[in-house]
């Protein structure tokens, strides 16, 4: 699914404004709630292919996709008493304002919240979470699981500092692409890229 009269070769190359411009155009897609429904499609139907039960994920901000509900229905598939499984565990991010690294927090309906530094709403009081699968919000995302991210560099600091290192997936619409974007020393490539039009980068087979 793509824009009309969408040309990424026309994007800025500036990245301060190539964020501008995809975050605006994000917000203005005329059919934002169809693509968020196929990408809920997308992400439960990858989901049943893991065998994670801790996913680290985020708060939607600024017209991105809500993982949540997708998430909170991958939680009602194991354990819950059923024999199925351990249970399964969302966390949410809190940055450490000294290290600007990301740790992670049980997240719930109806979990106390607060808002972070940010004024993104964040789990209060909640288990420390160690995940083993990343849900990583992208403005943009490029060839081999290139990420266009804020420009803060949270997750790279945080991917940098976690050992073992968790698989990681950006979430994104296919809006976002970026055929020229290139890596930057600091830049952690992802492991598989979902969009509303499904899987469009996997490291694995």
């Amino acid at each position: 699914m793509t824009l009309p009269d969408y040309d990424p070769t026309k994007l800025p190359r500036d990245k301060s404004q190539l964020r501008k411009l995809l975050k605006a155009e994000r917000l203005a897609l005329p059919d934002r709630l169809q693509r968020n429904e196929q990408l809920q499609g997308v992400l439960r139907v990858w989901l049943t292919q893991r065998e994670d039960v801790t996913v680290g994920a985020y708060w939607p901000i600024r017209g991105e996709f809500d993982p949540l509900p997708a998430l909170h229905r991958w939680t009602e598939g194991a354990g819950h008493g059923t024999g199925d499984g351990p249970p399964r565990r969302i966390g949410l991010p809190v940055m450490n304002r000294e290290t600007k690294q990301l740790r992670f927090h049980q997240w719930y309906p109806g979990c106390p919240m607060e808002e972070d530094a940010y004024d993104i709403p964040k789990p209060s009081g909640t288990d420390l979470l160690i995940p083993t699968l990343l849900l990583v919000p992208c403005v943009g995302y490029g060839p081999g699981g290139l990420r266009l991210g804020y420009g803060g560099g949270f997750y790279d600091r945080t991917l940098a500092a976690l050992d073992p290192r968790p698989d990681t997936v950006g979430i994104g619409y296919a809006h976002g692409f970026i055929p020229w974007l290139e890596a930057e020393p600091h830049d952690i490539p992802l492991d598989a890229m979902l969009t509303e039009d499904g899987v469009v980068w996997s490291r694995g087979p």
